[in-house]
């Protein structure tokens, strides 16, 4: 018969970060063992369970015994098994025996081709297993494959040693109503569990059927079950307490905090007004980090003094709760607050000389000389840029002083951060203050980036300086190991300039950048390298963007250097992808590059003269039409009207190749011929290469 499964297992409290790899692990592990021992129907679905005590698994349209099976088995080769007469021998005999079929006929035994010769084979029918040992041998699996992240070994009540994530008190299995009699670590499988630790009187609580395991414990034991339910619960109880005001609530945060209770109930709490002084980043970090607090904002993002706990306990009078939680936010609000006076009795300047302390790597030296390099580099790049050189130059030199400040020495994740509040305090420009947070952008994917152009300015030069740095002492990423993130630093880069339509060489700015790196022993210039690196990472953000890969390489020739166009570049080929006539051209133009990659000779200009051929002819007055309209589009950035201009030329294109020799015996007219078609190839390519959309 075919029931819902039930397996619980229910333990001491689970790490809460852990907590959601361990259910998905264990329901996984327990339905792939059954399904690969042929207890599931097509149609059978597992439901994950994991809460803060316990870990569970329910899976539909299960089978109580696995279906009979058919195995054939190699019993000997013929040349072995048989005589010359095609009888029996004594090994085949003494192999049939040792498989119990002793009395079997010869005629019952299958003669294959087994590689290159034959051997004789038994099918027999094999009975299917019933569900506790396959249950029994999926469940040990399924525990010994948990990310479990650190044991815990502990003793049985009868003095056995188990080892397990926590300790295991209760084992429930049930295949619809009818208890499955296995064990696992030391406990023997029934239909009991526990409720909640505090809002049920602790008594056993008897599951009837697997299919009302979630609702059992939901309306008798006080427990959500499922952790994505408990998870919602808590946003739309967040939310509707939050009334006008905005929840704060990272992914991570509700996560963790759906992993830490069984009955999630928020309540509202307050601290004093005076914190609001402190820079309210401190304020929100040290709640979701040291609290597992929801900070509120207000419309305007401004941090409100009343915040939202999410406790284990429902009651109607929380006052303790309440009061409990605010008692303890408070001293961790006054230390923010009290790193947060100390800091600004120094200067972000007076800090600087300080960084001589501080190793940035030990070939590299310290940040100070890190922060030398940042700034000549910051400065290179703003004159480039047309930006102010000055204030680049500024806010690069006070963008790592924030570093040695008491709040970041607390809360790491807010350097940068601190240093713009702290910039401000000591009376430097808006826009150097900013650069202290916006020279990390974009941190992530999709972070946003710098906003001011010395932020700009500064964030390019803190990640070239890494790249080129960190690559040239032999330490640039290999396979899935990243330490130094200089994946991340060169997507960063990239995304600057392409979204930023900057208009600069990328050859040139690593090459600025290794030149800060002079004299420094073991440094081997890593430009060529570092650039292949990047325009290999514009790939994937391309292909991200929805561009065909020979749409791609269509862009990115080998001498790109310049990124800032190169999105508009794209759509164009795309456009001219769609076009009827993009085919042939493509497939022409990939036929003239070919034709010149062989060409030895220097190719000269065209003379008028020397086309004999009326294909020629028609084909140079074509593309000496076309010319001064492909120019234009160009010089206009209308990189789409440019490559739809070329359509025009493909009947031209086409009669050349059919009624023209292009490697005449003549040397001269074979040259002519080869100068139309290289200028007709430049004209063709300035957009990109579109020879790479050719199949």
């Amino acid at each position: 018969m075919n029931h819902t499964l039930l397996v619980e297992l229910l333990t001491e409290e689970l790490p809460p970060k852990a907590l959601i790899k361990l259910g998905a692990a264990f329901a996984a592990g327990v339905n792939n063992g059954l399904k690969a021992r042929d207890f599931l129907d097509e149609g059978s679905v597992a439901t994950a369970y994991a809460t803060p005590r316990r870990l569970a698994v329910s899976i539909t349209q299960v089978r109580s015994v696995s279906p009979d099976k058919s195995v054939r088995e190699k019993v000997l080769p013929v040349s072995v098994a048989l005589d010359a007469a095609g009888q029996g021998t004594a090994p085949l005999a003494k192999k049939l025996a040792a498989m119990g079929l002793a009395d079997l006929d010869i005629a019952a035994l299958e003669r294959a081709v087994d590689g290159k010769a034959e051997s004789l084979f038994y099918t027999r029918s094999v009975a299917g297993s019933a569900l506790i040992t396959g249950l029994q041998g999926a469940l040990e699996e399924a525990g010994a494959k948990l990310p479990i992240p650190k044991l815990m070994s502990y003793q049985r009540p009868d003095g056995t040693t188990v080892q397990f994530v926590r300790p295991a008190h209760k084992l429930v299995a049930l295949h619809g109503d009818a208890v499955v009699p296995l064990t696992l670590l030391g406990l023997q499988a029934g239909n009991v569990t526990l409720g909640h630790r505090f809002l049920t009187d602790g008594e056993d609580l008897s599951i009837a059927h697997a299919e009302q395991y979630a609702g059992t414990l939901e309306n008798e034991g006080k427990v959500i079950a499922h952790m994505d339910v408990r998870k919602e619960k808590i946003r739309a109880s967040l939310l509707a307490k939050a009334g006008a005001d905005q929840v704060l609530m990272p992914e991570a945060l509700l996560e963790e905090v759906s992993a830490l209770v069984e009955w999630p109930v928020v309540y509202e709490c307050h601290f004093e007004e005076e914190f609001l002084a402190v820079p309210q980043e401190c304020l929100i970090l040290t709640m979701q980090t040291n609290q597992k607090y929801f900070a509120l904002t207000d419309a305007a993002g401004k941090l409100r003094s009343r915040f939202l706990i999410v406790s284990n306990i429902a009651t109607d009078e929380p006052q303790h709760i309440i009061g409990g939680n605010e008692r303890v936010v408070r001293p961790r609000l006054s230390d923010a607050k009290f790193f947060f006076e100390q800091d600004k009795k120094k200067s972000l300047e007076a800090r600087l000389p300080l960084l001589e302390n501080v190793v940035y790597h030990n070939k590299l030296g310290t940040q100070a000389a890190r922060s030398k390099r940042v700034v000549a580099l910051a400065g290179a790049i703003a004159r480039e840029l047309g930006f102010d050189v000055a204030l680049a130059e500024r806010g690069a030199l006070l963008s790592k002083a924030d570093l040695l400040t008491d709040m970041v020495g607390e809360f790491p994740e807010l350097q940068g951060i601190m240093g713009t509040y702290y910039a401000r305090h000591d009376g430097e420009s808006d826009e150097v203050a900013l650069t202290a947070t916006e020279h990390y952008q974009p941190r992530f994917a999709g972070d946003a980036l710098p906003s001011t152009n010395t932020g700009t300015a500064v964030a390019l030069a803190d990640k070239f300086e890494t790249l080129v740095g960190i690559w040239g002492i032999g330490l640039q990423p290999t396979g899935e190991k990243d330490p130094f993130a200089l994946r991340r630093h060169a997507l960063g880069v990239l995304r600057m300039l392409v979204e930023k339509r900057i208009d600069v060489s990328i050859s040139q700015l690593l090459a600025l950048t290794a030149a800060n790196f002079t004299g420094i022993a073991g440094f081997t210039d890593p430009v060529k390298d570092v650039r292949a690196f990047m325009i290999d990472r514009m790939r994937g953000i391309l292909r991200e963007r929805g561009f065909s890969p020979n749409e791609v390489e269509a862009v990115l020739v080998d001498d790109l250097d310049r990124l800032h166009d190169i999105v508009e570049r794209l759509d164009a080929v795309k456009a001219f992808a769609a076009l009827p006539e993009s085919v042939s051209l493509a497939a022409a133009n990939k036929r003239i590059t070919n034709i010149l990659k062989k060409t030895e000779v220097a190719i000269g200009a065209v003379s008028e003269s020397l086309l004999h051929e009326e294909a020629e002819k028609t084909l140079y007055a074509a593309v000496t039409r076309v010319r001064p309209q492909v120019d234009a589009a160009f010089a206009a950035r209308d990189f789409a009207a440019a490559l739809k201009t070329l359509a025009q030329l493909r009947d031209d294109v086409d009669a050349f190749f059919n009624g023209v020799m292009v490697m005449a015996d003549d040397v001269e007219l074979r040259n002519n011929r080869l100068a139309l078609l290289s200028s007709l190839h430049a004209m063709m390519n300035r957009v990109a290469d579109i020879s790479k959309l050719a199949a």
